[in-house]
């Protein structure tokens, strides 16, 4: 009995991720890049970021993933907020960071195309649902 209920638990459990995105600013727009083809929802917009792997503060992690999606030596900034989001099964925790320095020059090593847009067009763009359900927290940061 009490090995079916363990498993009935273990069910119900959603599979956490933590992902850090960067919020990047420049004269007033965001950054936003096309997420490729053959990939988990592809030609929809987002921010860029990632997942943390193991070992990685969130600092490194959005580091990590500036460098290998855009090309850039990023400065992380303060985090703004933390929030949550699920598909199905599983349960993804994103940081928001602040990235408001970075060396280099930005370019699309990820992403099919890149953006920068007025905060008032982001609610405009195909988004994922876990990027479009925090624009009621992102848009007063920008």
């Amino acid at each position: 009995m009490a090995t079916k209920k363990k498993t009935v638990e273990k069910e119900k459990r959603a599979q956490w991720v933590a992902v850090v995105t960067a919020l990047i600013r420049r004269q007033g727009k965001i950054l936003v890049g096309r997420r490729p083809e053959g990939g988990a929802l592809p030609d929809v917009w987002e921010f860029p970021g990632g997942k943390i792997e193991a070992k990685e503060s969130p600092e490194d992690a959005l580091q990590r993933e500036l460098k290998e999606e855009l090309g850039i030596d990023a400065e992380i900034g303060k985090l703004q907020f933390a929030g949550t989001f699920t598909y199905g099964r599983r349960g993804l925790l994103f940081l928001f960071y602040d990235v408001k320095f970075w060396k280099g020059e930005i370019k699309a090593e990820h992403h099919t195309d890149l953006q920068w847009i007025s905060p008032k067009d982001l609610t405009n763009l195909a988004l994922p649902d876990a990027n479009r359900a925090f624009l009621d927290k992102i848009l007063p940061l920008l």
